[in-house]
């Protein structure tokens, strides 16, 4: 009796954990999502996005700098280096230039770490398609 007590009580625990987790990880991604009003002048994301000013960013987790197709990129962007991950992304978007001297990215940049951290959620959930991940 005791033991089964003990198996629904952590089940229980665990789903309510669980539960806790996706809904602090949805917030994010709405957070994200507000956040990405500044990068929309630029850049799209998700179903039907094109390249604007700024290359689209579907894909971006683990895409290679300077490879969205079609869009005309920086030599400095272009031979960066960078694969697009939360650490490469996090620095870059505090400073662009200050990462990639001569990209041609214009932008001041955002220093605030949970405003970076939810705009990296809502673009990293975005696969090469614009779907979002499952």
């Amino acid at each position: 009796m005791t033991r089964t007590f003990l198996a629904v009580a952590v089940f229980i625990a665990a789903t309510a954990s669980f539960a806790i987790l996706q809904k602090a990880a949805a917030q994010e991604v709405e957070k994200g999502q507000r956040s990405f009003f500044k990068c929309l002048p630029c850049h799209a994301v998700g179903p039907g996005a094109e390249n604007k000013v700024g290359p689209e960013l579907n894909g971006l987790d683990g895409r290679h700098a300077g490879t969205a197709a079609n869009f005309n990129y920086s030599d400095a962007n272009k031979n960066s280096g960078i694969v697009w991950n939360d650490a490469t992304f996090k620095e870059y978007i505090r400073n662009p230039q200050a990462k990639i001297p001569g990209t041609k990215m214009v932008f001041a940049g955002i220093t605030n770490p949970q405003e970076v951290d939810d705009l990296w959620a809502y673009i990293k959930q975005f696969d090469p398609k614009g779907e979002v991940k499952k």
